[in-house]
Formats: C-alpha cells, sequence, structure tokens
C-alpha cells in the first residue's frame, strides 16, 4: 500500500461526514467527491494489475502492461497538459473537489511514480522472464555471438543505417526538435582530433518508427534484440572520426489537445487539418529517461525542453512498452486467450432479409460475443436494396478500411440518398476521419461535420424503405462506434428496432444534426443535451417516489465514467431516501460511495477484463414496472451537456429482462474480476466466500451469449 493511499484512507477515518446535509452544491467539498484525475489513475491501476496478474496467458499480461502504457500517453498528453497550462496561465481555481493544479500535480506523482516502477519490475523480472522460459527471446545485443553480432551489424548497415538522422547541438545546430511520444537516443560525442579543446557535444539519434522496434536475431526463431541496442552497437558509423560516449535512450511526451474555436471556422474541416499540423508541436510535459542516463544529461535534456525534475520519469526497463506488442501476432496460441467465437443473435439466423426480421420484432446485439457483422450486414443490404431510399448515419470513430464506408458510397453511387454526420473532433482519430469525409464527398454523399460547439457522439444509423406504397423506418442505436475492430475487443449493445416513434425520433434527431432544427421534443428518445439530463433526473427521482410510497425502488447504472455533480448529488440525495443503487463504473468514478447516512446505500463496482467495458446501461425498478435503457452517454458534464448523446428505452419486455438478469445481474454478481470502490477512494477486489461459485462475468457472458 502506497503512502498517499494510506493518507487517504485515514484522512476518509477522520472525516465527519455522517448523516451528512447536502449543501446546495458539491463544488468544493473534498469530502463528498473524488478528484477526477486521481480517480482515473486508479482506474489504470486496475489494468496494472491484470499485467501483474499470473492467471492470464503471458501475452495477455503484455497487452495489459501495454494498454496500462498507451493509457498513460493520453492521460499526460490531455489531462497533465492541460494541468500545467492551467499552471502556465495563473488560473488558480479549484477543482470540484477542493484540489488546487498544484496539488493535483504533486499527488499524480506521488500516485504515479510507484506504479511505474511496479509496471518495469512485472514486465522486467516476471514477464519477459517467463517469455524466455517460454522460448520468446529478447536478447541483449552484447549477449549475442559473434555470428549473431556480424549478422545484425550487416541488417543495420542496408535496413537501419540509411534512414537514420543523427542531430548534434552546436552552435550552429540548435537543439532538435524531439516529435511527440518518440524513441530516441542521446549521447555524448568528442570533436574530431583538430578540436581538442572543444567540449563534447550531446547528438540526439531518432529510432526510425519505421523499422520494426524488435529485430529477428536468426530467420524462423522466435529470438530478438532491440533497435535501440542494436543502433546504440553502430554508433560510431554514424559519428566518424569522433569518441561516442554511452547513448541512452529517452521518450517525451507532449501537449496533444486541439483548441478549437469554431465560431470564428469558416470551414471546420480546413482548421482541424491546421490543427493536426499543430498538435506535433505541442508544449513537452514529460520527459522518460532509461535508468542508465547520466544525471547530467538528463538535467540537461529537462533544460532544453523546458521541464523541471519534476517532470522526469525515470524508467527501468524498456520505454515505448506498446513496441512490444509485436509478439502478440507471433503464432503461439498457448500464450493467448483462446478464441471467441462471437455468435448471431437467433432471430437474425431465420430465412429473409434483416428487414423482415426487424420488422417482426426488435433485435439486441451484444458485442463482441455477438457478431459485429450484423451491423454490417444491415447497411450494405440497405446500399444493394432497391427499395431503400435514404441512409443516414452519425459516425464518430469507424477505424481504416471500414466496410460500412464502403457501402454508403456505394448506396449513393446507386441513386439513394445518403447522409452522413461526421464528427472532425473525435480525438485522436481526426486525421482517419478526415480521409474516410473525403472518401463520402467524392461519391456524392452528403457529409455533415457536427455542431457548433457540440460534438457528436451519438451512434445512431436510419435506413428509410418503400413497403407496400409507403416508407418505413428501420434504425440501430448503438452504445459504441461504427468500427468492425474494436468491436471484437469492446463490449457493446446494439438494438435494431422498426419502432415507428423512434424512427420518427430518429428523423427529427437527423434534421437537428444536418439542418438547422431546433427540435426539443422527442417521443421516445433521450438526447443530449436536449432531454437527457432532465429524463436522468427525472427517473432517478421517480425511485425516490415509489420507495416512499412501499414500491419496488432500485437503480442499477453501467457506464465508463461518473463524474457530474448533479447526477452524483441525485443518487447522494436517492440514496439517503433509501434507495438502493448498484453503480457498474469501469474507470472514473468521482462519487464517494459507502459514507453512513450519504450513500451507504450506493455500491460502486469496477471490471476491467479480456474485454474494455463500454455499454451504457440504465435500470429503474419504476415500483415493479421495470424500464432499462441503452445509449452512448456517461454520467459526465461534456456528455450531458456538451455533445450530442442518444440514449434508447428498450421497449420488448423480454429484451429487457434479458439486460436487467442476464447482463447487469451477472455484473454484479462477479468476483473474479469485479473490483469494490472503498470509502477513501481506493478499489479492492470482490472475492468469492468459502463455497460459493466463481463468477467471471465476461466468461459467463461468453458462455451464455457465443456459440
Amino acid at each position: 500500500m502506497t503512502d498517499a493511499i494510506k493518507r487517504a484512507r485515514n484522512d476518509a477515518a477522520s472525516s465527519d461526514i455522517r448523516n451528512i446535509t447536502l449543501p446546495p452544491t458539491l463544488f468544493l467539498h473534498t469530502q463528498l467527491l473524488f478528484n477526477r484525475e486521481l480517480a482515473w489513475l486508479e482506474f489504470n491501476q486496475r489494468v496494472l494489475e491484470e499485467g501483474l496478474d499470473h492467471a492470464h496467458p503471458l501475452l495477455e499480461r503484455l497487452k495489459f502492461l501495454s494498454i496500462f502504457s498507451s493509457n498513460l500517453d493520453e492521460f499526460f498528453m490531455i489531462r497533465v497538459s492541460g494541468l500545467k497550462q492551467q499552471l502556465e496561465h495563473g488560473v488558480t481555481e479549484r477543482t470540484l473537489d477542493g484540489m488546487t493544479t498544484t496539488a493535483q500535480l504533486k499527488a499524480i506523482r506521488e500516485r504515479l511514480r510507484p506504479m511505474v516502477d511496479e509496471q518495469m519490475r512485472c514486465l522486467r523480472d516476471d514477464v519477459l522472464q517467463e517469455l524466455l522460459d517460454a522460448g520468446i527471446v529478447i536478447a541483449p545485443f552484447r549477449a549475442l555471438s559473434d555470428r549473431e553480432r556480424r549478422s545484425l551489424n550487416a541488417y543495420f548497415s542496408e535496413n537501419v543505417f540509411p534512414v537514420l538522422t543523427p542531430q548534434a547541438v552546436d552552435p550552429g545546430h540548435p537543439f532538435p526538435y524531439i516529435s511527440n511520444l518518440s524513441l530516441n537516443l542521446g549521447v555524448m560525442i568528442q570533436p574530431p582530433d583538430d578540436a581538442a579543446n572543444a567540449e563534447p557535444r550531446f547528438a540526439r539519434i531518432k529510432v526510425p518508427p519505421i523499422v520494426p522496434r524488435l529485430v529477428p536475431v536468426a530467420q524462423g526463431a522466435h529470438e530478438f534484440t532491440s533497435l535501440e541496442e542494436l543502433i546504440a552497437a553502430n554508433v560510431s558509423s554514424l559519428f566518424p572520426r569522433t569518441e561516442t560516449g554511452e547513448p541512452h535512450a529517452f521518450r517525451v511526451t507532449r501537449d496533444a489537445d486541439i483548441d478549437i474555436r469554431e465560431d470564428e471556422a469558416n470551414d471546420l474541416l480546413r482548421m482541424m487539418e491546421e490543427q493536426l499540423r499543430r498538435r506535433r508541436f505541442g508544449t513537452a510535459v514529460r520527459l522518460e529517461v532509461a535508468s542508465t542516463m547520466p544525471g547530467e544529461m538528463v538535467r540537461y535534456l529537462a533544460s532544453r525542453l523546458e521541464l523541471t525534475a519534476e517532470d522526469v520519469y525515470v524508467v527501468d526497463g524498456p520505454l515505448n512498452v506498446p513496441d512490444l506488442m509485436s509478439l502478440y501476432q507471433l503464432e503461439r496460441p498457448e500464450l493467448k486467450d483462446g478464441p471467441l467465437i462471437a455468435s448471431t443473435p437467433a432471430p437474425l439466423r431465420t430465412e429473409g432479409s434483416i428487414f423482415d426480421v426487424i420488422r417482426r420484432q426488435d433485435v439486441l446485439v451484444h458485442h463482441p460475443y455477438n457478431s459485429f457483422s450484423s451491423v454490417c450486414d444491415f447497411i450494405s443490404t440497405a446500399a444493394a436494396d432497391p427499395e431503400v431510399v435514404a441512409i443516414k448515419m452519425a459516425l464518430y470513430r469507424t477505424g481504416q478500411n471500414s466496410p460500412i464506408v464502403q457501402a454508403l458510397a456505394e448506396a449513393c453511387e446507386a441513386g439513394k440518398q445518403v447522409a452522413v454526420l461526421v464528427e472532425l473532433k473525435a480525438r485522436f482519430d481526426e486525421e482517419n476521419n478526415i480521409t474516410w469525409a473525403r472518401k463520402l464527398e467524392r461519391a456524392g454523399v452528403h457529409v455533415v461535420y457536427g455542431l457548433v460547439g457540440l460534438k457528436t457522439h451519438c451512434k445512431l444509423a436510419l435506413v428509410v424503405r418503400r413497403e407496400e406504397g409507403s416508407l418505413r423506418r428501420f434504425v440501430h442505436i448503438g452504445t459504441g462506434n461504427y468500427n468492425p475492430s474494436t468491436a471484437r475487443i469492446y463490449t457493446d449493445l446494439g438494438l435494431f428496432t422498426s419502432n415507428e416513434q423512434i424512427g420518427a425520433d430518429a428523423t427529427d434527431l437527423f434534421n437537428y444534426l444536418t439542418g438547422f432544427s431546433r427540435q426539443t421534443h422527442f417521443r421516445k428518445l433521450l438526447i443530449a443535451p436536449v432531454n437527457l439530463r432532465e429524463a436522468l433526473m427525472t427517473l432517478v427521482a421517480r425511485e425516490v417516489e415509489h420507495h416512499e410510497a412501499g414500491r419496488p425502488a432500485r437503480i442499477i447504472a453501467k457506464l465508463n465514467s461518473l463524474t457530474d455533480t448533479k447526477m452524483i448529488r441525485a443518487l447522494y440525495e436517492a440514496s439517503q431516501a433509501g434507495v438502493r443503487i448498484d453503480l457498474i463504473v469501469r474507470g472514473i468514478c468521482t462519487l464517494r460511495p459507502g459514507v453512513s447516512g450519504l450513500s451507504d446505500r450506493i455500491t460502486v463496482t469496477s471490471i476491467v477484463g479480456r474485454f474494455l467495458e463500454h455499454s451504457r446501461i440504465f435500470y429503474f425498478a419504476n415500483g415493479g414496472d421495470e424500464e432499462v435503457y441503452i445509449g452512448s452517454a456517461d454520467w459526465m458534464l461534456r456528455n450531458l451537456d456538451r455533445r450530442v448523446e442518444l440514449v434508447v428505452p428498450i421497449e420488448d419486455p423480454h429484451l429487457r429482462q434479458h439486460l436487467k438478469s442476464g447482463v447487469l445481474d451477472v455484473y454484479l454478481r462477479d468476483n473474479v474480476k469485479a473490483r469494490r470502490l472503498l470509502v477513501d477512494g481506493s478499489y479492492e477486489r470482490v472475492q468469492a466466500a468459502p463455497g460459493e461459485e466463481r463468477v467471471d462475468s465476461q466468461a459467463q457472458l461468453i458462455e451464455s451469449l457465443g456459440d
């Protein structure tokens, strides 16, 4: 247990917040809220714990350690960079939980450094050693035989040396720009003999990303050496007639957030392209250095990057861990999870087209247990169907080479009316979205780039089809993106329906998105920022009324994040009134559960497993007349007020029962992958009681939903 956690537990134990009367606002009440950034670090701690877990196959453990690093990169590029900007601009406002910017940065460092040390210990001493025992070797270059080193030196001369550009620093060569997340070697060089009095100079060598990070030692073998060690072994060839010191690896993380002044943008697409070019030159926010790097070189780099010692992270192991995921491509199935064979829901296995099925009944798909091909088939069938007259979609992320994008282009070429809303502001997918948005425009698709001031995050597809002399609408609403790749590793839900009121709402929503409609009334759909917040607050308050009247009252909500203070306040009030509330929150949760007199009827569970939990499900007992909703929205300020989000009620009673008993209850019974949030902000694993059945929710869903 770290000192930071111990202090947090002591603080929580000493705080007298029993039977608290809620203030008008939760703002600045540290005892009522957890800090957002520290709550996110606790989520990444749970990811790290999966990498530490010997129950996982070896390459799966490597995968979790890689995800831990990727998560941290984004955390620094967006969250830490934002805090440092506030500090630079003299912003002194406290966060909702009352912490200052300086206090947050200090707490982040204190919490994070032992986590990185533990990650490296696990990678270095456990995973790589056990991979060695399994015949997968990452060997130091100096440990190879003479013959192997000669072969690799030849590889260096032919494949690496031509693409290297060493950059020395002297009065004629300023300190080079170090690109975001690039892997580099720093080396001190002594000028030639004719400049004997000259001081040693620093030189930077960028490890080329176009060359594999792990270089095979022999053809067909599972033995590798690292590219940076190969470059270091041949560093003298880059600086002829000079003396070179020992090269040391380092890596820089930069601010990558994009600030768009949409009100000043005549052409949002061109502005996004310009901002993407500028992203490469963001301010440095973190310097990672190899543990072997001399202190003098560390201080030199930090100074040149305008960073302090507090921004430096010393790493006793490989930098840029995600590069090691190339090992996951090896044909070693015994070192990975068994393959998931996704099923097709029973209604979609029947004869007839997908439109015949949806016309008869609503259909729920649960990815990755159910194949995402049903969603792709829905769009491709619509594109080829001569009776379909229009297709409309809201797309946030689709990935590369998407069959959905291709089908939309073909539909337009076939003469159908096709309208697509592309969210250019989808973080880190901006460039990809621009590429296929232009492709759709070239095919004649009507492409809209979202609403000013709002991100369009809803997942919606509308197909309009001629049937018996009239038009019928078929709708797909999802909790996740239209991305076949992520659909294999994210858990998400999707609803196919031909419900007339939902179809009419979908039409109104697209008019809201593509035109100047300011629709404020929807029949079935809950839409942010129009009516979703108000509807959720009403649903929570209704459970209080049911409880006070002696009727069944309960709330179960499955989310990615919970940070919105108004929603948290409503949940606190419901708990104080006696309503049982079970929250399944994968990531950030700033609500403090388990406080006597405040939130003692609230539990918060987090599940981190083989698949990334991404679905959002909201259950309300409603006095016995149960209601269940699915959708794209987390309970965060940005989702409820600053994004276009979509939540849909599940009308079919069988589907409602399945989501309650076959999904939510399974998550709540998990005692293998579940962690429970404690009153001090830490998490503990849920343990099976003696004699109790062990329940791994994702494994059980594979068994119940897969083929």
